[in-house]
């Protein structure tokens, strides 16, 4: 929000200057950001007319011009302005005269003609950037009168870093309410005037967008010389608000928009056809906007149509074929409420960022529209003539925002602010805000008026208080207390010490935003159980992840472009899924590229494979110290992973993830090499830890048989070890595969698996017959099971 300091000052009378004044509104919650002095220093700079324009006769692009001053005779000025010409009147720097860039004025001799003085551009002036050419000022502009009490100079442009909670101080006269809050001072706002109606011109509207927009009011103004100039008030104002005055119908609605915050849009009247008929877009539906641009709109976008099309993006940008140019002679006049989330996130879709949607996007007075509506109407009249029809009012009441009435209490004041305020200081404050007040034995009961979309509770009531009474007559207290440190369970592994392990194995961690586009997503196969964002910051963070790995592997492919060839990245967070609301889930994921070790002399290097990244899972798993309770299988596996070399996680028989390498054709599709291994698992089961139990030393010794088996090539290790630590029981201590075969004396499609089984009870020595027995046990059950045959 960018405003005149004067333009301020005329609505709030106030003694303090501007250091003074830009401190308070910083310690208000209203952070002044940049403070632009304009016009200061401007002492013999007067207004002047340029009488006659005479080619310079030694340079192509000077002219020496007869200038009109104000004195007893025309001052010989050389000027190179290209907008130089006989008739206008501009700005004046005579000899002696210093500018605010430091230039001191002097008689001068320039290609062997002299000038004594200098014709100037607004930007020498330090009033605005514009260089371009000479500050044109209006016809009408007394000869002779200086510069600065005509433009109403000095001023200071003041921009402040408004919080997205404080829309009512997008309007200069929000903003004057909690200057007289600061300062003890009364707010001069302009008379709320209604627009003498002399024209019967009508036009119907109709409201078909439900809550997101139900009020829209309308007028027409009919026979408007569009031509006119913007007076020279008024268009200061918006330049130094920063805006450029464009025409005098475009000129009043900003100035209307800054001076009471409500956006309004003017559309030439003889265009529009039928009805006004506020709609959601069609799918697919295109407009043309003002900037020229053309912009595809889907249902989410609110739109302003006549009975044939579209004509302006609501609370965005009106639209091409409907503008106001100087050649209109009847205009329709818009000033709407529009819901802030019918607005979110619009602008951005389309690219772009405007006055209209910041304001409709934070929240804009329901009640505004009509007196907003009324305030352009008379300006317009003033500057352009024209004949008013009838106000012209389409609502749905139902759908209007509420007012509310928040209770705040004495006690509850104190002890927030840790001072007592006097109930005089707080009513006050309440009511310089204008809010209305009744005390009550406890305190007060508050009404907040309808601009202030930010009251809610009562903790809301006591910041109010607090900014305008000052938070630094509020005394600074340090916190006292016990603290009681939490005691970390012995069954939980602690997340940061999950991450102090994986830094140990050589990972690094990556932090990524929990914002993904859909066209990666896509790439990926995540299309079912997306939490779609209904204001997202851009079209690519527009899903909350469903994974870690695409952000992930995006992290990794970031490095690789750097010439990083071993890479290995986890990451520790949430991703979510459809729901109501979305579930959140804690997840672990790793991503590795590159050779399995550190370039080194002691081995040769190698490529990452799939046993690797299977023995960080099993590691990860054993910390835990309870193994059995996890399994890998082959099958099934999700799309994104490598058909053979990939592997589905199950906890107590429940699917928690999947490691392995990515499949190739996502792989070549994200520009990765083949050797890109993924893990991703729910952070919940790797967390939990079975408690430490010591046990005596074994007593009794262990026995070791060997069995070679041959099985079809589809049976898996872990099904393998499943039954053969069922078939044998608690006497199986730890099974060992040793060694695997697949050629000659094996039939095709089958292969041959030896293994070690260690066999101890804790009560007895195991006989020979004990072993024996476990073993015919074990091959029964894998002959039964999965059709294995002893070898010899």
């Amino acid at each position: 929000m960018k405003f005149s300091e004067n333009w301020l000052r005329e609505l709030v009378k106030i003694d303090a200057d501007r250091p003074t004044l830009c401190h308070a509104l910083t310690m208000a919650g209203l952070e002044v950001e940049e403070v632009t002095a304009l016009g200061e220093g401007l002492d013999g700079v007067v207004v002047a007319e340029i009488i006659g324009a005479d080619k310079h006769p030694q340079a192509d692009r000077l002219q020496v011009c007869s200038v009109d001053a104000g004195l007893a005779a025309p001052v010989q000025i050389v000027c190179g302005a290209p907008n130089a010409r006989v008739g206008i009147k501009v700005p004046l720097a005579l000899i002696g005269a210093k500018l605010p860039a430091g230039i001191v004025i002097k008689a001068a001799r320039l290609r062997g003609v002299e000038s004594f003085g200098m014709l100037c551009s607004a930007r020498e002036l330090g009033v605005d950037t514009d260089a371009s050419g000479l500050l044109e000022l209006p016809d009408d502009a007394p000869v002779g009168q200086p510069l600065a009490g005509y433009l109403g100079l000095p001023d200071a442009s003041i921009e402040l870093k408004l919080t997205p909670n404080r829309p009512d101080c997008l309007g200069m006269t929000g903003l004057a309410h909690d200057v007289a809050a600061l300062f003890g001072a009364a707010v001069n706002v302009p008379g709320e005037s209604v627009a003498k109606v002399t024209s019967k011109a009508r036009r119907g509207i109709r409201l078909e967008a439900g809550h997101d927009a139900p009020r829209y009011l309308g007028r027409v103004v009919e026979g408007i010389d569009a031509a006119a100039p913007t007076p020279l008030w008024l268009a200061e104002r918006l330049r130094r608000a920063g805006l450029r005055p464009i025409s005098a119908v475009v000129d009043v609605t900003n100035y209307v928009m800054l001076e009471l915050g409500q956006p309004l849009h003017a559309f030439d009247h003889d265009s529009l056809h039928g009805d006004i008929v506020v709609r959601h877009a069609a799918v697919g539906e295109s407009l043309k906007l003002i900037d020229g641009s053309q912009v595809e709109l889907d249902p989410g976008f609110v739109v302003i149509a006549d009975e044939h099309k579209a004509l302006a993006v609501a609370g965005v940008m009106g639209g091409f074929d409907s503008r106001v140019t100087d050649s209109t002679a009847n205009i329709f006049l818009e000033s709407a409420h529009f819901a802030p989330a019918a607005i979110m996130g619009r602008a951005r879709k389309l690219g772009m960022h405007t006055d209209a949607s910041h304001r409709f996007e934070r929240g804009v007075d329901p009640e505004l529209p009509a007196r907003a509506l009324e305030r352009a109407t008379s300006l317009l009249l003033s500057i352009t003539g024209g004949q008013a029809g009838p106000v012209l009012v389409a609502e749905s009441p139902a759908d209007l925002p509420q007012p509310v009435t928040v209770r705040l209490r004495r006690d509850r004041l104190v002890r927030l602010l840790g001072v007592q305020v006097p109930d005089v200081e707080v009513v006050r404050i309440f009511t310089a805000l204008g809010m209305r007040v009744e005390p009550r034995a406890d305190g007060w009961q508050v009404a907040a008026p309808s601009s202030r979309f930010d009251i809610e509770r009562e903790e809301d009531l006591v910041e109010e208080v607090a900014r305008i009474f000052g938070y630094d007559r509020i005394p600074t207290h340090a916190p006292a207390g016990a603290l009681s440190l939490a005691i970390q369970p012995e069954a939980r592994i602690n997340e940061h010490a999950m991450r102090e392990q994986l830094a140990a194995r050589g990972y690094h961690e990556a932090v990524n935003l929990s914002f993904l586009s859909a066209d990666l997503l896509a790439r990926w196969a995540f299309g079912e159980g997306l939490v779609p964002l209904a204001n997202p910051l851009s079209a690519d963070l527009a899903v909350m992840r469903p994974s870690l790995l695409p952000g992930l592997i995006e992290a990794l492919r970031h490095n690789r472009d750097r010439q990083q060839d071993r890479v290995r990245l986890f990451e520790l967070a949430r991703v979510f899924a459809a729901g109501d609301p979305p579930l959140e889930t804690p997840s672990l994921a790793l991503a590795a590229s590159g050779p399995a070790q550190a370039e080194q002399w002691g081995e040769s290097s190698r490529p990452l494979d799939f046993h690797d990244l299977k023995g960080e899972f099993d590691a990860l798993v054993a910390w835990g110290g309870e193994p059995q309770r996890w399994s890998v299988y082959a099958d099934p596996l999700p799309g994104w992973l490598h058909p053979g070399r990939g592997a589905r996680v199950t906890h107590d028989g429940e699917t928690v993830g999947y490691l392995g390498a990515l499949h190739p054709r996502l792989a070549a599709e994200l520009d990765l090499g083949a050797d890109v291994h993924v893990m991703e698992l729910a952070l919940e089961p790797l967390l939990t830890r079975r408690l430490p139990q010591s046990s005596p030393v074994p007593r009794h010794p262990s026995v070791r048989r060997d069995i070679a088996l041959d099985l079809p090539e589809d049976v898996s290790w872990s099904q393998i070890e499943d039954v053969v630590r069922r078939s044998t029981g608690v006497v199986l201590k730890e099974l060992r595969l040793f060694d695997r075969y697949v050629g000659k004396g094996v039939e095709a499609g089958r292969k041959s698996l030896a293994m070690g089984l260690i066999l101890q009870d804790a009560s007895r020595t195991l006989t020979d017959d004990d072993a024996d027995r476990c073993v015919r046990q074990a091959i029964a059950a894998l002959e039964q099971t999965y059709n294995a045959k002893l070898r010899g």
